[in-house]
């Protein structure tokens, strides 16, 4: 089985995120604060707390360089958090938002991150030597509903969004005085901050959980129409994939390698898709095979799709033919919300990663010895 370890941290966890030497974790037990356990002698110990937020934190990032923690909340606001002997002291980071914080990322370089939010607009901050302070600056006007993911190309340029009004859009966020003028290069070149470079309608619903691949060239977001859609070339003249998935939704995804992602969601078992050498993109299998009959089903679809929903089989309908929800994944028991790299510090790909979920577990999942996997890695 490619997960190597699980542990149950709290009842329901909304994110998290890991140090650079991957020796501490950093999540949200689904309240105002963030945790932060260190693993000593095979056993996980709590070392800090972080309170400083007044309601739910939804988004938490951990720069690998430069190691400081950038949290946002439903309040509002975002801390950058410094370690400062024994203690962590925070930095609040005026967003100007009237609206939650929903999500947060370091940018490549970790000079900005951007924030995402219910307000319809993007937050780019960066730090602001002479005054000391974290400054924002705002993509308005460009969103028709909450931003729901952010991601961020190599290039420390391009930004990566998507939305509840079903699209995916990429904007320059060059800031003049905090990144180079080479820096900017392919469709960013002549961009000026907050400007679209395109944006995409592919999915007709929600749409989340959006990443690049290491080398940029591929973009690929999810959406809550059992949709998983795959972007290449993102400039002026795009090549679109999508794949139809037959489960429920997926809520993110990340880059394995360039061939391959990694997909979670409300099916509680991660999925696998993978790119031919013609770049074709395709489902190739669950991480976690689930054990079905290989006797007939009884009932309708219809039946069936209602004990999916529902989380259990229909009275009167065989066990076999409707899967459990809590036998669906088999490590994790309620939908996986999130999903991160445990690559090296530096290195875009790895092997290694962890996901966490509703059911307050933490997995860790190594794809070293999966055979069948081994050609697209």
């Amino acid at each position: 089985m490619a997960a190597t370890t699980a542990h149950q941290f709290a009842q329901c966890i909304n994110c998290h995120a890991w140090s650079p030497e991957q020796s501490m974790i950093a999540l949200c037990p689904n309240n105002n604060e963030v945790h932060i356990y260190r693993l000593l002698e095979d056993k996980w110990e709590r070392l800090h707390v972080l309170q400083k937020h007044d309601q739910i934190v939804s988004g938490i990032d951990w720069s690998a360089r430069s190691n400081r923690i950038v949290t946002a909340s439903h309040d509002r606001n975002s801390y950058v958090w410094n370690l400062e002997g024994p203690e962590w002291v925070p930095t609040l980071v005026i967003l100007r938002l009237n609206r939650a914080a929903l999500c947060v990322k370091w940018s490549p370089k970790e000079n900005k991150f951007a924030v995402g939010s219910g307000a319809k607009t993007v937050c780019i901050c960066y730090y602001e030597q002479e005054n000391n302070w974290w400054v924002s600056k705002l993509i308005r006007k460009r969103h028709d509903s909450s931003v729901t993911s952010v991601a961020w190309h190599p290039n420390n340029i391009l930004l990566a969004t998507t939305s509840t009004d079903g699209k995916c859009r990429v904007f320059s966020t060059f800031i003049k005085g905090v990144d180079a003028k080479d820096s900017r290069t392919g469709p960013s070149s002549d961009s000026k901050f907050g400007e679209q470079i395109i944006q995409l309608d592919l999915s007709f619903s929600w749409a989340f959980g959006v990443k690049w691949s290491p080398s940029g060239n591929t973009l690929a977001y999810v959406g809550h129409n059992s949709m998983i859609y795959f972007v290449d070339d993102v400039g002026p003249s795009p090549l679109a994939q999508n794949v139809a998935l037959r489960d429920l939704p997926l809520r993110d995804v990340i880059f394995v390698s360039e061939r391959l992602v990694i997909g979670v969601g409300f099916d509680c078992n991660p999925m696998v898709f993978a790119a031919d050498r013609q770049g074709i993109w395709s489902f190739i299998r669950y991480l976690c095979e689930r054990k079905t009959s290989s006797g007939p089903k009884y009932g309708s679809q219809f039946s069936e799709a209602f004990g999916k929903l529902y989380g259990q089989p229909k009275q009167g309908l065989n066990n076999d033919g409707v899967e459990h929800s809590r036998s669906r994944g088999g490590i994790h028991e309620n939908c996986i919300n999130c999903i991160v790299s445990l690559g090296q510090p530096g290195i875009s790909t790895g092997k290694r990663f962890s996901t966490s979920g509703l059911d307050g577990k933490v997995v860790i999942w190594d794809l070293e010895d999966q055979a069948d996997l081994s050609e697209y890695l």
